[in-house]
């Protein structure tokens, strides 16, 4: 089987020797050259042609971001962005997620390499799979109009599972949807400190109020919670009203937070009032979950594989039965939302 072809782009020699010493080790993968910055970086993938590229986010010459912006448009590849877990290096690699980077991981901050980079090898091998397409300028996208009695809190919930792909896929749905869109809950797969940062960047783009999910928190019309990074499971809770549940437990499907655990949490807390959403990601996380909603009477949707960036989850959704409808994701949110409000009359 011919190798993955790996270019790594970072300005530290040692950070560079880092992520070769890592990729290098795996059989399938092979890293055919270096850029310092991204004036090397382009000649590099000129004259190397790679599959994947992994990119760090500040350089000297043109930041990354700006870089990507220009490959994205002209030359469109798989990305994955190497970030220092810091409030800076999550806005930057937010940004460059929107712009269509795979996925991001943190550079190592206590000298353990293997531990941090160890997820880089899949990563690289989702990106070689992945379809990466051209970044066009899109038209604004219209806000589903809903009529505002439409959604009550404590009766219909969207929850929305997404992973690799999914902060593009994210931004595009939610931006469609209305102020007083039903109380969304999401697990995206993405590491500490970045969800805060996706959460207020998303906040200023879209309608709804959009938060970090915190611990209690009443699940409420209009507002839209996203699972907290890294550390914890988000959980729907019936106590005195739906709430947010923080959970601290074991990874679920290698993952934590698990879109698994979300969907089961709203099929025990609302039973077939609520509508499920598997959107773009690799692996299986969700599919379940997924099957155990539509089994309980909610309704479910997935993205369909045209559209998705990695049609992982919704393809283990779809081949288990769980999935009512697969759509392109310019259909989602005005299917989703209908579907809620219909959930909410026929619960009436």
């Amino acid at each position: 089987m011919t190798p993955i072809r790996v270019l790594v782009v970072d300005d530290s020699p040692t950070m560079r020797a880092m992520i070769s010493s890592v990729l290098s080790a795996e059989p399938d993968i092979e890293v055919v050259g270096h850029a310092a910055d991204p004036l090397q970086a382009r000649e590099a993938i000129k004259a190397l042609n790679p599959d994947v590229l992994t990119l760090d986010v500040e350089m000297p010459n043109m930041n990354g971001i700006e870089f990507l912006e220009r490959l994205m448009r002209l030359r469109p590849m798989p990305v994955i962005m190497i970030s220092t877990l810091t409030q800076e290096g999550a806005d930057a690699t937010l940004q460059a997620l929107e712009l269509g980077a795979l996925d991001c991981i943190g550079k190592p901050r206590d000298g353990d390499i293997r531990h941090a980079f160890a997820p880089l090898p899949d990563m690289i091998r989702t990106g070689a799979s992945s379809r990466v397409r051209a970044r066009i300028a899109a038209p604004p996208r219209p806000t589903v109009t809903v009529a505002p009695s439409s959604f009550r809190a404590n009766r219909n919930i969207l929850a929305i599972g997404a992973s690799t792909g999914g902060v593009e896929a994210l931004q595009t749905l939610l931006q469609s949807f209305p102020e007083n869109c039903p109380p969304t809950v999401i697990t995206q797969h993405m590491p500490p400190v970045f969800t805060r940062n996706f959460a207020m960047r998303l906040d200023k783009t879209c309608a709804p109020t959009v938060r970090e999910a915190e611990d209690g928190a009443p699940l409420q019309a209009g507002t839209i919670y996203i699972a907290p990074g890294g550390d914890f499971h988000l959980r729907v809770e019936q106590t005195s009203g739906l709430r947010c549940k923080l959970q601290q437990s074991a990874l679920v499907n290698g993952h934590r937070p698990s879109v698994d655990v979300l969907f089961d949490s709203v099929t025990a807390a609302v039973g077939g009032r609520a509508v499920g959403v598997l959107l773009t990601g690799m692996g299986r996380d969700g599919a379940q979950g997924l099957l155990r909603m539509r089994q309980a009477g909610a309704r479910t949707l997935a993205q369909d594989e045209a559209s998705s960036v990695v049609y992982g989850m919704p393809r283990a959704a779809a081949d288990l039965g769980a999935v009512e409808q697969q759509l392109p994701l310019s259909r989602i949110a005005a299917v989703a939302l209908s579907l809620c409000s219909d959930s909410l009359k026929g619960a009436a």
